[in-house]
């Protein structure tokens, strides 16, 4: 019996618009008014904006780095700034568009992130060689080969590298990752992995499909993430999400 469902954001249960349709808005809620928790795991570091709280049990946030569940964090892992300040300053020198992230919502950064996305105004410009904080999440934009091999040949060893299929790639902590922060919240609600069932499409989500119960990549999914999961359902554009759900779930 599925008693916790789970899904990434971005090509997944978001439409290419970034929004939720009303279909996937009654799938949430039809599963939550059954008594099944609900809560989406995200690379992001916030996404209120695109995921209202209020459609939600539980928030992971920074690909795993973070769980909330209401306002309660309950995990939280962070690279050392002490490990992370020598790939900041060489991604720096190299030229690269590079920020860090604690848990404060602001982008520590060396380029104005509002050129790239015009609605992301909370960065700030800093010098890598002065910040004193723990970084829960680092990203660098590789939009060139050169670039992605920079972060390939200098990502600190023990850190979780994520390179993306939308030109950017990502640190986190070892432990900061989807399912460890998904086992989290489960945990807190009593539920078992075998009870949980997640969907995806990037391949930060494959190991979070075979860890829970049942793994779904949707239909525009890269090849990796569908080989690895249980189901294939319908593409974010077309619902793949709650269909699954109202054939499966309600």
């Amino acid at each position: 019996m599925i008693k916790m469902i789970v899904t990434d954001l971005d090509g997944t249960l978001l439409r290419d618009d970034k929004t939720i349709s009303e279909r996937t808005i009654r799938a949430l809620t039809g599963c939550r008014k059954k008594g099944i928790k609900v809560a989406y795991a995200t690379v992001r570091g916030y996404a209120d904006r695109l995921a209202p709280d209020e459609l939600f049990d539980g928030r992971v946030l920074k690909s795993g780095a973070v769980a909330y569940i209401d306002n309660k964090r309950v995990y939280y892992k962070t690279m050392s700034i002490n490990d992370a300040r020598p790939f900041l300053l060489s991604a720096h020198e190299a030229n690269l568009k590079t920020a860090a992230q604690n848990d404060d919502g602001v982008h520590y950064s060396n380029f104005h992130v509002s050129e790239i996305w015009p609605f992301l105004t909370n960065y700030k410009i800093v010098d890598f060689a002065t910040i004193d904080f723990d970084i829960a999440k680092i990203y660098v934009v590789t939009d060139t080969p050169e670039s992605m091999e920079f972060v390939k040949n200098h990502a600190p060893a023990g850190f979780h590298l994520f390179v993306s299929r939308d030109d950017l790639s990502f640190l986190f902590h070892s432990d900061a990752t989807k399912s460890k922060a998904v086992a989290a919240l489960a945990q807190h609600w009593g539920i078992n992995r075998s009870e949980i069932a997640a969907f995806g499409d990037d391949l930060v989500d494959a190991e979070l499909l075979e860890y829970c119960g049942v793994g779904i990549a949707v239909d525009n999914a890269i090849g990796e993430v569908k080989q690895r999961a249980d189901f294939i359902c319908d593409s974010n554009e077309n619902d793949g999400v709650a269909k699954w759900l109202e054939g499966n779930v309600l």
